[in-house]
């Protein structure tokens, strides 16, 4: 055998194998992760020539629907969003210009009508168009706007920056009811490239889903998860007595309670009622940070949400070093208790994040996987997929839940949310008011809160952001309780 030709037929071959491989890669091998790159206009170009489905709310209101733009036998289809801006952020866009985002985006195939490959052959054998599935939303349209104008209502009152966020969810379900972002944005608009490179270069962001996209640090609505450690770890009962004095060192660095409020020794329900920093921040301190994180991930803390979202529309929430990374040791588990944190620990958290952890604790413990889809219908009208509740974990035992509902009620009629009301019914909740420069006075007021305690329907995370002197009772609490109003029929 002559060994330079076999060495050179094996060269050939190798290059042929790479030559094939090459050029298979893009084509075959990394054609859906091509098709899905929001860089990639292709598919939205083709898309053009599909009617694409409608979006509707929960209540009957469409959202977003396509209209022809000339006549012919191939018509040019363009979205339209009727509803404006009060649907921009969970809805998103899609345009060829810019591209898509939302649930425009997450649920393309479905919308476009993209079906399998057996589907696809014997709708072109029998000659029929291929048009897009008509997508119903769990969201509430009339809710939604109720959100979104006490938001504004709320920053206009307490003179904030001009952003905030509203969620609400079913806690049974995960069925997302309201996902509301301030300030907003027309998806009317960025069909022009020029409006969305301008929208996209405003100070305030008016692009950004702040519900899943911003972290903020949550203040002592932290304090829930705190206590859902602590409580189902079996290492405290609602009736365990810790100093509520003020200071304390905490991480060997003076802690003080609000307005350096003077406790005595306390239990868990009057420090939760009162929102009393040093007794959670002990809590912390003896939970340590293998249980604080352990339970954090139970909530969903550490991971993007599990919602019906593009990746990249997405944050996960937790402590974070000063480089911005998710962190799981070294921080100074203490201040993360009760919301804040250190440069090397700073606790961030997204408003939806935060409804899970409502919706959690309503939910006697189990957190359900959040989701936007009611149901999807062919263009035959026939249902393709349905509201289908997925438990995503379980956080905490039914007792831990029925404990910590007792505390956070209480909060409602005789602690930090005394005076918040949801129509007469009886609710569940809890304060926030994060510290954002303590030398101005600018904070950032949150609040958590289900209802009816008793008989949990819809649980909801409301933040407004950078005001100066306001508290989570007074600014974001409002814009909770109407909200759940809203769901509740009141």
């Amino acid at each position: 055998m002559n060994r330079p030709v076999v060495r050179l037929y094996a060269f050939l071959l190798l290059l042929f194998g790479l030559l094939v491989w090459k050029t298979s890669q893009w084509a075959v091998f990394d054609a859906e992760a091509l098709q899905d790159n929001p860089k990639n206009r292709r598919p939205l170009i083709l898309s053009q020539t599909i009617e694409r489905g409608t979006i509707k709310t929960a209540d009957g209101v469409t959202v977003a629907e396509s209209s022809p733009v000339n006549a012919g036998n191939t018509p040019i289809y363009v979205r339209h969003y009727p509803q404006g801006s009060l649907f921009g952020h969970p809805v998103g866009y899609s345009f060829v210009e810019v591209g898509q985002s939302g649930i425009e985006r997450a649920e393309n195939d479905e919308l476009t009508g993209e079906r399998n490959e057996f589907s696809s052959i014997i709708d072109q054998l029998r000659d029929v168009p291929q048009a897009g599935d008509d997508v119903t939303l769990t969201i509430d349209a009339q809710a939604q706007q109720v959100a979104t104008q006490a938001l504004e209502q709320a920053q206009s009152v307490a003179g904030a920056n001009g952003a905030g966020a509203v969620v609400a969810i079913e806690p049974s379900t995960g069925a997302v009811k309201v996902m509301a972002s301030v300030p907003g944005y027309d998806p009317n608009a960025v069909e022009n490239s020029g409006t969305f490179q301008q929208l996209n270069a405003e100070p305030d962001a008016p692009l950004v889903n702040r519900p899943t996209q911003s972290a903020y640090p949550p203040g002592s609505t932290m304090k829930v998860v705190t206590a859902a450690a602590a409580l189902d770890s079996g290492e405290f009962t609602p009736d365990s007595v810790l100093s509520g004095r003020s200071p304390q060192l905490i991480g060997g660095v003076p802690l003080f309670n609000a307005g350096n409020e003077q406790f005595g020794d306390i239990d868990m329900t009057t420090a939760l009622t009162n929102s009393v920093n040093t007794y959670f921040a002990q809590v912390g301190e003896r939970l340590g940070t293998d249980t604080m994180v352990e339970y954090m991930r139970r909530f969903g803390f550490y991971s993007d949400p599990e919602v019906g979202l593009p990746g990249d529309e997405m944050r996960a929430s937790g402590p974070q070093s000063s480089s911005g990374k998710l962190v799981t040791q070294g921080f100074d588990p203490g201040r993360v208790a009760i919301g804040q944190g250190g440069a090397e620990g700073q606790d961030l958290t997204t408003p939806l994040q935060m409804a899970e952890v409502a919706a959690t604790v309503a939910n006697d413990g189990v957190l359900m996987r959040p989701t936007f889809i009611q149901e999807i219908t062919d263009p035959d009208g026939r249902t393709v997929e349905k509201l289908d509740p997925q438990e995503q974990s379980t956080v905490m035992s039914e007792q831990t839940a029925a404990e910590l509902t007792e505390m956070m009620t209480n909060v409602t009629q005789e602690g930090t949310a005394t005076g918040l009301t949801v129509g007469g019914t009886s609710f569940a909740g809890k304060t926030g008011t994060a510290e954002i420069d303590p030398e101005t006075g600018e904070n950032q007021p949150w609040f958590i809160a289900f209802a009816p305690a008793d008989n949990p329907q819809v649980a909801v995370a409301t933040t407004v952001e950078r005001c100066t002197g306001c508290f989570g009772a007074e600014v974001a609490g409002p814009v909770a309780t109407q909200v759940m109003e809203s769901l509740l029929g009141g």
